[in-house]
C-alpha cells in the first residue's frame, strides 16, 4: 500500500525533517495560521524559520503576509524576551511576479519549488550547509512518512530526556549543609563572649581596613556569620527556597562554585561602597543564587519564561528597593553577589546548553571585574 504526496507536502516533510533532526530546531505552536509551519531554535543563525505553503500570487499578499509574519515574531519575541530575532520565510508557492523583499532586514525570504532548487539556494547552502548535503528521499510512499515521523519523533524524544534530566528533582544535600554551617557559626559567634561585635570580628567579619591588611579570608568567612536570629531566620529561608532551585537544576559542584563567587564578588564590592562598616550574612551570596537563576532562566526561556518575567525578576527588584532604602542593608553586596552569581553560572556553564566561548568569557570578565575593584580599593586606602 503507498500513498502518493504532491511536491508542496515533499517538500514540507523534507524540511520539517531537516531543520528538526539536522538544525536542532523545535516546532512551534502559532495561533490563528494555516498552511504554515514554524519552528524555532534560539541558538541558530535564524532563531525562526517559517516554512509557508500557501499560494501568494501578487506584491499586496505578499506584503500582507509579510505584515502578519513581522506580528507573529514580535509575539514569540517577548516571550523568549529576545532583543533581536531573525527569521527565515522559506516560501513553497510564490507566483512569478512577487518580487521578494522586505522593509523588515530581520527577515529574509527565499523562493523554493522543489528539492532540486532547496539544495542549490545559495542563501541556504551558506547558512546551513548540511543542507546541501542531506539526503532528501524523492520516494512518495507510506514509508517515506513512517521514516520521517520516526525520526522527529527520535528527536522530540532526545530533547524530552534532556528536559527531564535539568528539571526532575534531585536530593538537596547543598543546601543543607550550608543552612546547618550557618546555624552553628551563630551559635559559636553567641557563645564566645558577652561582647557579640568583638565575636564576629573575630570569627571573619567582613571590613576593609581588616582585608586591605591581608586578611581576605574575611570575603568568604563573613558570609556564614549574622547579626541577631532574625537575620539569620530570613537568610537561611531565602536560602532554602532560592539554593534548593539551582542545586536541582545546575547541579551540586556547580552550585558550590557559584555559591563562592557570588558571595567573594559581593563583599568586594561591600568594602569598596561601604566605608569602615562591619558586614556579615549569607544575602550576597542568596543574590548570587538569583543571579544564577537569572541566567538559567534566560537560557531556558522557552520553558520558564512566565516565571521568569512574573516572579524572579520582580523578587531581585523588589529586594534591591529595599535595600536601598534602608541603611542597615548591604545592598552593595547585593548587587555583587547578583553579578557574580550570573558571572559564575557562565563559568560553570549550563548542561545542554553552554559553550566554551561563553565559559571563557564570563571568567575574563569576573577577573577583570575584581582586579579593578581591588585597583579601586587600594586607591581608597
Amino acid at each position: 500500500m503507498s500513498t502518493i504526496l504532491n511536491n508542496k507536502d515533499e517538500m514540507i516533510m523534507s524540511l520539517v525533517h531537516y531543520f528538526v533532526t539536522e538544525e536542532n530546531y523545535t516546532p512551534i505552536n502559532v495561533q490563528g495560521v494555516k498552511n504554515e509551519i514554524w519552528l524555532e531554535n534560539l541558538e541558530a543563525p535564524y532563531k525562526i524559520v517559517r516554512i509557508n505553503s500557501k499560494y501568494i500570487h501578487n506584491n499586496e499578499q505578499y506584503d500582507m503576509d509579510m505584515f502578519k509574519m513581522e506580528f507573529v515574531i514580535k509575539q514569540i519575541k517577548k516571550k523568549t524576551l529576545s532583543l533581536k530575532m531573525n527569521a527565515l520565510n522559506i516560501c513553497l508557492d510564490l507566483g512569478n511576479s512577487v518580487s521578494i523583499g522586505s522593509e523588515n532586514k530581520l527577515i529574509e525570504t527565499v523562493k523554493v519549488n522543489n528539492i532540486s532548487e532547496l539544495k542549490k539556494n545559495t542563501l541556504l547552502n551558506k547558512v546551513f550547509p548540511k543542507i546541501k548535503t542531506n539526503r532528501f528521499k524523492k520516494t512518495d510512499n507510506l514509508d517515506k512518512i513512517i521514516n520521517i515521523t520516526e525520526d522527529i519523533n527520535k528527536k522530540t524524544e532526545e530533547e524530552n530526556k534532556k528536559f527531564e534530566n535539568v528539571f526532575r528533582q534531585k536530593r538537596i544535600i547543598v543546601t543543607k549543609i550550608l543552612i546547618i554551617i550557618n546555624v552553628i557559626m551563630f551559635l559559636i559567634s553567641n557563645l564566645i563572649s558577652d561582647n557579640f561585635t568583638y565575636n564576629l570580628i573575630l570569627l571573619g567579619a567582613n571590613n576593609r581596613i581588616l582585608v586591605m591588611g591581608g586578611e581576605f579570608y574575611r570575603l568568604i568567612t563573613s558570609a556564614f556569620l549574622h547579626g541577631n536570629l532574625l537575620h539569620l531566620v530570613v537568610n537561611m529561608y531565602s536560602l532554602w527556597i532560592i539554593g534548593s532551585q539551582v542545586e536541582t537544576f545546575i547541579g551540586k559542584t556547580k552550585y558550590i562554585i557559584i555559591y563562592l563567587l557570588s558571595l567573594i564578588l559581593g563583599n568586594i564590592f561591600s568594602i569598596v561602597f561601604l566605608e569602615n562598616s562591619l558586614s556579615v550574612g549569607a544575602s550576597g551570596a542568596i543574590f548570587g543564587l538569583m543571579g544564577s537563576l537569572l541566567y538559567f532562566g534566560y537560557h531556558y526561556r522557552l520553558y520558564l519564561s512566565n516565571a521568569l518575567t512574573n516572579q524572579l525578576i520582580p523578587i531581585i527588584l523588589l529586594n534591591l528597593f529595599l535595600g536601598f532604602t534602608s541603611s542597615s542593608i548591604d545592598n552593595a553586596a547585593h548587587i555583587g553577589g547578583l553579578i557574580g552569581g550570573y558571572l559564575g553560572t557562565m563559568i560553570v556553564g549550563l548542561k545542554y546548553k553552554s559553550t566554551k566561548r561563553e565559559t571563557i568569557n564570563g571568567l575574563i570578565v569576573y577577573i577583570l571585574l575584581v582586579a579593578f575593584l581591588f585597583y579601586t580599593l587600594f586607591k581608597l586606602v
